[in-house]
């Protein structure tokens, strides 16, 4: 090769590296060659010095610093990982965050390849690390925004119910004020009847634990909260929002009860967003049989499938589905009540696919609606 050709080739690496240096620069991606035996790295691309903070003129970092800019609470996680692709000679993905100099904390998506000897022995990763911050603060500006219009919902909904559960909890508050008016009378005789003031008096602590009950079923489903997964019994949920729910029913006559299968297993799941469901789900059908003709029936069922789903159904003899329209029903904002937001059905679904299930609509015979969902009810284990 020529001197002149060889400039050439020289010119045209360069120009090729100047290219690459700036598509990893515009797509935020550094790349990377790590020696196993070595425990090195061979090269680093100039983006990955950016990405990582480190000054490229100062050669080559020890490897072990730029781990050390993880974040503590990842470092293990992203260790075990790294390990795992070694000792399988597999490829590897991770994602972790880096505490830079500055304060900064940058959120890495890292992906590699290995590469292999003549003998199949493992002697190299090559791979790249992709700057995904943006990604993660979308995710969780859009989380966050999913929370709060949850919780929204939650408010619109449960001012629909005020004047139901002032009612609901009212009346044991005036039977235990008619009980310890019972409990005194008994107390201030000539005689004391201290039996009968025991009885009365037991009935106020019943009164009073079935108001607190009453009170504590509302505050959970107004708390702010980090969705929080965990084992959830559905027979309980159900139960809790059918007490919850019978007062707002019986001001329009509406008969509601559970047929729960014998047994069922329980499911991994944010308790409070199931309630969520349950109430929305229960009470798109009170509006729906609050002016209907006929027998008014609220009925939730549960069961478990072959295939390892639990299933709960809400039916009712209400105005049903909307004609030709019944596919709209989990739009946003699509809604079929004169002041309704159009936002329950659509934020139920949610909840119910990030649980890994789903949820429909069909149409009762020969009226009303019922609306199921289904939740997977195996616990995956660790991989």
């Amino acid at each position: 090769m020529d001197v002149t050709e060889r400039r050439r080739s020289e010119e045209k690496l360069r120009r090729s590296e100047a290219y690459l240096a700036e598509a990893q620069k515009l797509t935020h991606m550094g790349s990377w060659v790590w020696a196993v035996a070595e425990r090195r790295a061979l090269h680093l691309s100039e983006e990955w010095y950016r990405l990582y903070g480190f000054d490229p003129n100062e050669g080559i970092p020890d490897w072990n610093k730029p781990v050390q800019r993880m974040h503590p609470d990842d470092r293990a996680s992203w260790q075990q990982v790294f390990d795992r692709a070694i000792s399988e000679k597999s490829d590897y993905e991770a994602e972790y965050r880096i505490l830079l100099p500055d304060g900064a904390v940058r959120h890495i998506h890292s992906v590699a390849h290995p590469v292999l000897d003549a003998s199949g022995k493992l002697v190299q990763f090559v791979g790249s690390s992709s700057d995904v911050t943006e990604r993660k603060q979308a995710e969780e500006a859009l989380r966050q925004a999913q929370a709060d219009l949850a919780r929204t919902n939650r408010v619109t909904t449960m001012g629909e119910l005020t004047a139901s559960l002032a009612h609901e909890v009212n009346q044991p508050i005036a039977a235990a004020a008619t009980d310890a008016n019972t409990c005194l009378r008994w107390l201030a005789r000539d005689q004391p009847d201290l039996e009968e003031a025991r009885a009365a008096a037991s009935r106020v602590v019943k009164d009073a634990a079935r108001a607190a009950e009453i009170m504590s079923r509302i505050r959970s489903l107004f708390k702010k909260e980090v969705s929080q997964r965990e084992l959830v019994d559905m027979h309980e949920i159900i139960r809790e929002m059918v007490a919850l729910m019978s007062g707002e029913a019986a001001r329009y006559s509406i008969s509601v009860w559970a047929e729960l299968s014998a047994e069922l297993p329980q499911v991994m799941g944010d308790r409070v967003q199931l309630q969520q469901v349950l109430m929305n789900l229960m009470m798109n059908s009170i509006e729906a049989m609050k002016d209907a003709d006929g027998p008014r029936e609220l009925i939730v069922r549960s069961q478990q499938t072959e295939d390892d789903q639990l299933v709960v159904s809400i039916s009712d003899t209400g105005i049903g589905l909307p004609s030709q329209r019944a596919d709209q029903i989990f739009n946003a904002f699509f809604t079929t009540k004169p002041h309704g937001t159009g936002m329950g059905l659509r934020i139920s679904r949610s909840i119910i696919e990030s649980h890994g299930g789903r949820l429909w609509a069909a149409n009762n015979s020969p009226r009303g609606a019922c609306f199921a969902f289904a939740l997977p009810t195996k616990i995956e284990g660790p991989e």
